[in-house]
């Protein structure tokens, strides 16, 4: 794919050396294209979160080739990566990973005002956003004032906000009953109806069929890819 959002060319991860070694990823190839929701399943162990966190430039592939919206991401600086991942990528995890000193709305924000956003702004997208997901009344709450799917919407508003072209979902339906799990992944597939990539980790076949297709991952290697039914 020329125009992938996402392009992962023989990713390889290990940890440790010797008799230590062990290889989370072992030669993956994924690319993913403007308006794909591409889910990844397998057993624990699998390599599925290593891939999503190598995805985003949590972590470095120890070989192999990862480009973001065309750019090579391996190799580059600390500063510029994170720069790239606040204007790129958004991120929902199972543990919702809000600030807890952050309103719901301050926790939105967050990205724009560390890019630069200024605060009336920032704000106003962040508003915006609580209120495409329903949750304008939570906006000056903090996340233990609000129930375990509200935090995960809160979450995905965040995730979504600004020009994102790469959402990663890392288990986000874990710990939702199923109406909140059905809205996160509305919302998902919402984003990449409007243009973006998202790649979502899921043990759970329900969610995964609302992918174009479902990449499957056992001890670091992409076994099967088929797309959902």
């Amino acid at each position: 794919m020329t125009d992938s959002i996402l392009d992962l060319r023989a990713v390889t991860r290990e940890h440790g050396t010797g008799d230590a070694l062990v290889q989370a990823l072992r030669g993956v190839d994924l690319q993913l294209a403007p308006g794909e929701l591409v889910a990844v399943m397998g057993p624990s162990g699998s390599g599925k979160s290593t891939l999503l966190n190598i995805a985003g430039g949590l972590d470095a592939p120890t070989s192999g080739s990862v480009r973001l919206a065309g750019t090579e991401i391996v190799g580059m600086s600390a500063t510029a990566l994170a720069a790239l991942r606040r204007t790129s990528v958004g991120y929902v995890f199972q543990d919702y990973n809000l600030v807890p000193t952050l309103s719901a709305v301050e926790n939105v924000a967050l990205p724009l005002e560390l890019d630069g956003v200024g605060w009336r702004d920032a704000r106003r997208q962040g508003l915006e956003a609580l209120d495409r997901i329903g949750l304008l009344e939570v906006a000056d709450r903090f996340p233990d004032e609000m129930s375990g799917g509200q935090r995960q919407r809160v979450a995905i508003a965040r995730a979504l906000v600004g020009p994102r072209q790469l959402v990663l979902a890392d288990e986000p339906t874990g710990a939702l009953d199923t109406t909140t799990g059905e809205f996160v992944l509305t919302q998902l597939r919402d984003a990449c109806d409007a243009g973006a990539a998202a790649l979502l980790v899921t043990h759970e076949a329900r969610y995964a069929a609302w992918a174009d297709r479902i990449v499957y991952l056992q001890d670091g290697l992409e076994l099967a890819t088929q797309g959902a039914v």
